[in-house]
């Protein structure tokens, strides 16, 4: 059989999806549970057979090349189309996974990571929970939930830690402290861990401050941010657009890096992998 009839290999265009997706080797190797080396050889392998090149790498970045980006259109649809025909034939049936994420880690990139998890895996049944890291971990104890994706909080040592973040104070750049009066603050209700770490920060530098705005969900906080309502401990990722940095402008404490940690009981194979793949998605995005 010429090269031109043989079929492409499936783990091979899986191989390359999640590369383009993730922009990262690295990423994709992850989610695969194998080494890079293993991944450059099948994209190798995929371009020699296709004749011509797919992906366009620096040191830096990797991104579609005008042949890849016509390419992963099909390449999408033939992984779908093989995932359905083995639901079909009984041998991937589709499957429940109820997954908690920490209000304070999804923000903005939740819609990236529920479409990358979607693509990955089209058989799969996801339910999402949002709240704080303390009540997803206490579901996830009671056995509610299937794995939960939360900041550390405590001084729990188990699960996989998958990225560490930075946290600063932000507000927005009209906004203003008096000095000599306390700070103003939005944050969410007690018993939250990122307003713990944040009022703890602020007594330990003897800097006065009252909340002006209490909010239930991060988006919230950040309304109230762009609002001009007061300043907020945030991680710079979630911060709203257009809020500015003023740790240093009115010298506020330094603020704790903070682990975001998956906790997971989940013992099937294919739903490892699936939430192996969600794993990786979550370092690739926390971690620009």
């Amino acid at each position: 059989m010429t090269d031109a009839l043989k079929p492409l290999d499936i783990d091979t265009v899986h191989a390359f999806v999640l590369v383009a997706d993730f922009a990262s080797f690295t990423r994709a190797a992850e989610a695969l549970d194998t080494s890079q080396a293993a991944i450059s050889l099948k994209l190798k392998r995929l371009e020699e057979r296709l004749g011509y090149r797919l992906l366009e790498r620096t040191p830096r970045h990797v991104r579609l090349s005008p042949k890849g980006e016509q390419f992963i259109v099909a390449a999408r649809a033939l992984l779908n189309a093989h995932e359905r025909a083995l639901g079909d034939m009984g041998t991937h049936a589709p499957r429940r996974l109820v997954i908690g994420i920490s209000d304070h880690v999804a923000g903005p990139d939740l819609p990236t990571w529920l479409s990358r998890l979607a693509a990955y895996d089209p058989l799969v049944i996801l339910e999402v929970r949002i709240a704080s890291s303390r009540d997803l971990v206490a579901a996830f104890d009671r056995n509610e939930l299937d794995a939960v994706i939360v900041r550390n909080e405590g001084d729990r040592q188990d699960g996989e830690v998958l990225v560490v973040e930075r946290f600063g104070w932000f507000a927005a750049p009209t906004w203003q402290h008096s000095p000599g009066t306390p700070l103003r603050m939005a944050t969410m209700a007690a018993p939250c861990g990122v307003r713990h770490l944040a009022t703890r920060a602020l007594d330990a530098a003897r800097i006065d401050w009252t909340e002006v705005f209490v909010g239930g969900g991060v988006m919230a906080v950040g309304a109230a941010v762009s609002a001009g309502l007061g300043v907020a401990a945030l991680a710079h990722r979630v911060a709203p657009a257009g809020a500015a940095e003023v740790s240093e402008q009115y010298g506020l404490p330094a603020l704790p890096v903070s682990e975001v940690v998956l906790h997971s009981r989940i013992s099937d194979a294919r739903s490892r992998e699936t939430l192996r793949a969600l794993s990786a998605t979550f370092r690739g995005v926390l971690q620009r």
